[in-house]
């Protein structure tokens, strides 16, 4: 296969479907999904057959249970997809929403329109159903969509992305709106992030290595969060019952997530307070602690923290914990140490918490509660295409409203400029 001609050819269907994507109507693309969500469920022995392939391809390349489990499709899982799409459709369209629509002193009156981005590239590892959440999130905010899911699930993407052009012609749309890269040729990606006339915004979904990969070459704008290092800060003037039912929530409720604590700060006002009951719970879960020396004074039998300790994603039952002097000292780890995730602070003292919101710089700043929470479902978004830490064009968990832009709009009656 001619990578290069096979991309480009994906590139300039993709571009023309994207038009009739920005005219589609909101009746029309939930009624893509909705269909899509109708295939899935009848091709549901079809999809467990192919996954089939990919989990016995994977336990021959030594995919541990973890992996396997993310590529596994069950009725369960392929029921949850379906159900994924009907959320979408439920959700409200932000394409066509007019804003600021006021009159000017000449009369004209200006506002901002939201409209789609255009065409969008995913790149994604393991999880089969990112193919169908990405394919409904792009159709239902206007876009065109080119995914590329991981070479470990090349048959269950195939078998999706068949319910997914079903789904597509039986509401009428163009079925090149969403097109699955058919090849596990890493060319295709750097084809992929580098088709500026064809591509408008690369969205990676994946490990560290993919992601890094992705921002060093890509010379399309991507959308992305490289990883999450996130930090509970406990004040001086904290609860503690909060701060450890908070603390605890925010490291144990899941491991392997992006908004998991990994650094725990603490106030040396109540460190040797609040350290203990947290050594105890943490114990409940094996949880691997490691700390600086003035962590270690209070709980002398666990690890010591390595200053590259401050600056790991875990995704593991361990955590880092620091001692410092009060907020200001907080705020400076975090300017050096914070991933631009997820940060939370719990305090009872209303100044500090508003300090706290105005000078970290995360896209997701919290105070009183688990950096859990920072997910878009929890968010009201619906569903989200990720989480982006750039501070251009959209900021936290990405849900439909991140994949469209705005546009100026100016109405007049026959208006000159003098």
């Amino acid at each position: 296969m001619d990578i290069k001609n096979y991309m480009t050819e994906l590139g300039e269907k993709a571009r023309s479907a994207s038009r009739t994507m920005a005219r589609a109507d909101t009746v029309a693309k939930n009624a893509a999904l909705l269909h899509i969500a109708d295939a899935i469920i009848a091709a549901q022995d079809t999809l467990i057959a192919e996954n089939a392939k990919d989990l016995e391809q994977g336990k021959k390349d030594g995919l541990d249970d973890a992996l396997l489990d993310r590529l596994e499709l069950n009725a369960e899982r392929i029921a949850g997809m379906a159900e994924g799409l009907r959320q979408i459709a439920a959700l409200p369209d932000p394409v066509g929403e007019i804003s600021d629509l006021n009159y000017r002193p000449s009369g004209i009156q200006v506002g901002k329109m939201r409209v789609p981005l255009g065409v969008i590239g995913i790149i994604y590892e393991s999880r089969p159903n990112v193919t169908a959440d990405a394919a409904a999130l792009c159709l239902k905010s206007g876009n065109a969509a080119i995914l590329r899911g991981g070479s470990e699930a090349k048959y269950s993407n195939q078998a999706i992305a068949e319910t997914i052009r079903a789904g597509l012609e039986k509401a009428g749309l163009s079925q090149d709106a969403v097109q699955v890269i058919a090849t596990t040729d890493r060319a295709a990606v750097g084809e992929l992030i580098t088709m500026t006339q064809y591509v408008d915004v690369i969205v990676p979904r994946g490990g560290k290595g993919l992601i890094e990969r992705v921002s060093a070459e890509a010379k399309v704008p991507v959308i992305k969060h490289l990883h999450g290092v996130c930090h509970v800060f406990i004040d001086a003037a904290a609860d503690l019952d909060k701060a450890v039912a908070i603390a605890f929530n925010a490291k144990c409720h899941r491991y392997g997530v992006c908004n998991a604590m990994e650094t725990l700060l603490v106030d040396a006002a109540v460190a040797a307070e609040v350290l203990p009951r947290l050594q105890a719970e943490y114990a409940t879960e094996n949880v691997e602690l490691r700390g600086c020396s003035r962590t270690r004074d209070i709980l002398p039998g666990i690890n010591v923290a390595s200053d590259e300790d401050w600056d790991e994603e875990y995704l593991a039952p361990i955590l880092s914990i620091r001692v410092l002097d009060g907020l200001d000292d907080a705020i400076e780890h975090l300017h050096v140490h914070s991933s631009g995730h997820t940060e939370s602070i719990v305090t009872e003292d209303y100044s500090r918490a508003r300090r706290f919101l105005a000078e970290v710089d995360s896209s997701s700043v919290m105070v009183n509660t688990s950096t859990r929470f920072a997910d878009g479902f929890e968010y009201g978004l619906g569903a989200e295409i990720g989480i982006s830490t750039d501070k251009i064009h959209v900021r936290g968990p990405v849900g439909l409203e991140g994949l469209t832009s705005q546009k100026y709009i100016v109405l007049g009656d026959g208006h000159v400029r003098s």
